[in-house]
């Protein structure tokens, strides 16, 4: 059995675990009770699982981070997979109870995943249309002219996710002067990377700096659903092009979506935290709760949205209303 038939399921378990404990603290002002219950909900599912993972994408180095540690092995034994986590994307909005916040993780056979340094990447994500149309080199007025022949339609039709952040103020201006609208962010270039590849979301494309390990796992996303990212390395220091380096980087070179997740089998899968323009967010009531992902392989070529019930007490019971 492949990887993706095996996993893809238990993958979804590992999210919705992952999101159960996050969403507990959602609201209450504490970004870190947030990813410390989001972190150890979902290595214990982990190491639940019959693999023997290594994680490539993770919390941080062993030294920076007590669970889900880059090279940290998890499971039970059995097939050898790559995992890349990211336990609570968007701590901030979380603790804020603010819309989008998610639970992501992508695992991969044995080297299908960039082992990227935890540092900033320029990005440009777009849906499956305009996949191979757009260059990372070029303009941004350029590109959004492409992104628009692509789909049909015109340049002031776009809405470009950007994270709010002072560095990305020149782009914004951009590409508004290229008649784009342009829609800010607090956190959660994954989930935006997502919106961007599925259609009905009114986003069409993400631009901007944003964690190289948040690219790899949109890269694992955007490859089993047809769309692309393109990104260049932006090393802070010269440690961190060291570092860079080490891990077989290159700060020149745009990377794109099959070098950043080069795996023949890979599983993607997300659950929603709060709200969001894709997931809706944890709902409790009384004995349990109800979570909702989306799961994806790239072999397999299936994208599945999962809406579960969790009964969490005996004696719990529940009206199932569509």
């Amino acid at each position: 059995m492949s990887i993706e038939n095996k996993l893809v399921l238990e993958v979804v378990r590992v999210t919705e675990q992952a999101a159960l404990a996050a969403s507990r603290f959602s609201g209450k002002g504490d970004k870190h009770a947030v990813d410390e219950a989001g972190t150890e909900a979902m290595r214990k599912q982990l190491n639940e699982m019959e693999i023997s993972g290594t994680v490539v994408i993770g919390e941080g180095e062993m030294d920076e981070a007590p669970m889900l540690y880059i090279g940290e092995q998890l499971g039970k034994g059995g097939v050898e997979v790559d995992i890349a986590v990211d336990p609570v994307e968007g701590t901030n909005i979380t603790a804020k109870g603010l819309p989008n916040s998610v639970t992501v993780i992508a695992i991969s056979e044995k080297g299908g995943l960039f082992h990227a340094p935890d540092m900033y990447m320029d990005k440009l994500i777009v849906g499956p249309p305009a996949a191979g149309k757009v260059d990372l080199g070029w303009p941004v007025s350029a590109n959004l002219k492409a992104l628009a022949l692509s789909m049909n339609r015109n340049v002031e039709d776009l809405v470009v996710v950007v994270l709010d952040r002072p560095r990305h103020e020149k782009l914004i201006h951009e590409i508004r002067e290229a008649g784009a609208r342009v829609k800010l962010i607090g956190d959660g270039d994954v989930i935006a990377a997502l919106a961007a590849a599925i259609r009905g979301t009114g986003v069409h494309a993400v631009m901007g700096s944003g964690g190289a390990p948040e690219g790899v796992l949109a890269a694992a996303a955007l490859k089993c659903l047809g769309g692309e990212i393109q990104a260049r390395f932006l090393p802070a220091d010269e440690a961190e092009r060291e570092r860079l380096h080490a891990m077989g980087g290159d700060e020149n070179k745009i990377y794109r979506t099959p070098e950043l997740a080069p795996g023949d089998e890979i599983v993607f899968a997300a659950t929603g935290i709060t709200d969001g323009d894709i997931l809706e967010g944890v709902r409790f009531f009384g004995g349990g709760a109800r979570t909702h992902s989306i799961a994806m392989g790239h072999k397999t070529r299936v994208v599945r949205f999962i809406d579960t019930i969790h009964l969490m007490e005996a004696d719990a019971r529940v009206v199932i209303r569509v």
